[in-house]
């Protein structure tokens, strides 16, 4: 591997005059950039990135730590991390710690040896310790952490309010609920506005996390403990998915007989049969503004810790009914 001792020779400069060239910064002349670019190029060259965040004090790397990126709505976060970081010059790291907190604390590690420059967390482990000790700018997406740490996230609450109000207005009587995971305060807000409104025509409940298979348990028994209900708000997509598929193997009608209500707005929703009706998180707005608060701690710009809540809506398909008058 060449190294910049060697891309000064071939370019018969100096090693500051390729420094410059790489960093963009000095003045270096026509002549001698386009002998340092054909150097690079013809021996290959790869500066080290942890030296030069060691010199320049920044990597520009933000890490991400996602808990399982086969759920859907992950992945589109992402794509919007992704694409706001590389507009401001920076490079994405994925962590994906399939919701263990060993590995959670390994890629912690692993990050701040390559020197990021800032985290964005969406863990189903906010109580990490962790977290507490990072020097480190970090925004929570979707999560709420602690106190003292920047969050995006949606208005679950109102969010679950709305489901409730929609299935009742569609004409349901006896309404049902998978909650997500209790220890995820933004995903406990969206079952507490959904109990508020349901109030006594709340005839099931039940908890699962979010894979499709242990939602698919969740499903089966609900619908073996409390059936008949006509209205389920759950707690994401990848449940509602799930409830759909227990509800064909028991041959249940949707809508006609069970109205399904999902939370996210995830590109899953318009796949399921019939095409789900479910409450849309803005996910892209959020992943854009979690980047670009996280740019701003990074370059120390308005540090007060903020919580951003953003709103929701719904977004109806074919798994309710028309709204009764």
């Amino acid at each position: 591997m060449a190294t910049i001792k060697q891309v000064a020779k071939h370019a018969n400069v100096s090693v500051a005059t390729v420094s410059r060239v790489m960093n963009k910064s000095g003045y270096v002349s026509e002549e001698a950039k386009e002998a340092v670019e054909k150097a690079i190029a013809e021996l290959n060259y790869a500066p080290n990135r942890v030296a030069r965040s060691l010199y320049k004090k920044s990597s520009n790397l933000i890490g991400l730590i996602m808990p399982d990126i086969t759920n859907p709505f992950f992945p589109q976060l992402a794509r919007a991390i992704e694409d706001v970081a590389n507009q401001h010059g920076y490079q994405v790291v994925l962590c994906n710690t399939d919701e263990q907190l060993e590995k959670e604390q390994t890629y912690l590690v692993a990050l701040q040896t390559m020197h990021v420059d800032g985290l964005i967390i969406t863990t189903n482990h906010s109580h990490n310790p962790n977290y507490e000790t990072l020097d480190l700018p970090m925004v929570a997406l979707d999560r709420i952490v602690k106190a003292g740490i920047d969050a995006v996230v949606s208005d679950g609450y109102e969010g679950g309010k709305l489901a409730a109000d929609t299935l009742l207005q569609h004409g349901a009587t006896r309404l049902a609920h998978i909650a997500g995971p209790d220890h995820l305060k933004t995903v406990k807000r969206r079952t507490e506005g959904f109990v508020e409104v349901a109030g006594e025509k709340l005839v099931g409940m039940t908890e699962s996390t979010f894979t499709f298979k242990d939602a698919l348990k969740a499903s089966q028994e609900l619908f073996d403990h409390a059936w008949p209900f006509d209205g389920i708000f759950a707690a994401n997509d990848v449940i509602a998915a799930a409830v759909l598929q227990e509800a064909v193997r028991r041959d249940i009608r949707v809508p006609e007989e069970l109205q399904v209500i999902g939370y996210d707005g995830i590109e899953l929703g318009e796949m399921t049969s019939p095409p789900l009706t479910t409450i849309v998180q803005p996910i892209y707005e959020m992943g854009r503004l979690a980047t670009e608060r996280l740019l701003d701690l990074i370059e120390k710009k308005d540090t007060r810790p903020r919580e951003m809540l953003l709103p929701v809506t719904l977004l109806e398909r074919h798994t309710t009914k028309r709204k009764e008058r």
